[in-house]
């Protein structure tokens, strides 16, 4: 496997986001466009994006300052864990809970009172799980 958020590894992890229905096509049915970062937690930036528009990633790669619409870092041994196994929806609230998760940028809070984001949002771990 690549080097978690490599170039290599964030673009297979976008050809895994598109190829998941319930991921890309559901998020394009509401229109979802953001640009997306990831990385751990207590360091100052991210290491990568995602950007998506209309469900879809279009663009992946290193962060390079852009701005960003969700950040959203972890411990390095919580990405190693749900790597493995991909988080459940009580996995990630107490992850956020006690501060294992956090979002830099974007509203956790909002974002799981939605349901058409909160399905989608699962499903972006199960597609980063498949990354090998």
């Amino acid at each position: 496997m690549s080097e978690i958020f490599s170039p290599e590894w964030l673009a297979t992890f976008a050809q895994n986001w598109n190829a998941e229905p319930a991921l890309s096509g559901a998020l394009a049915e509401i229109g979802f466009t953001s640009t997306i970062a990831y990385g751990y937690k207590g360091e100052p930036a991210p290491k990568g994006v995602l950007v998506v528009e209309n469900g879809k990633v279009t663009a992946s790669g290193p962060y390079t300052g852009q701005p960003l619409n969700w950040d959203i870092r972890c411990t390095p041994e919580h990405w190693d864990k749900w790597l493995k196994k991909p988080p459940t929806m009580m996995d990630l609230g107490v992850a956020y809970t006690t501060g294992k998760m956090k979002f830099e940028v974007g509203d956790y809070g909002a974002m799981i009172k939605d349901p058409r984001m909160t399905g989608p949002f699962i499903k972006s771990f199960a597609a980063m799980s498949r990354v090998a």
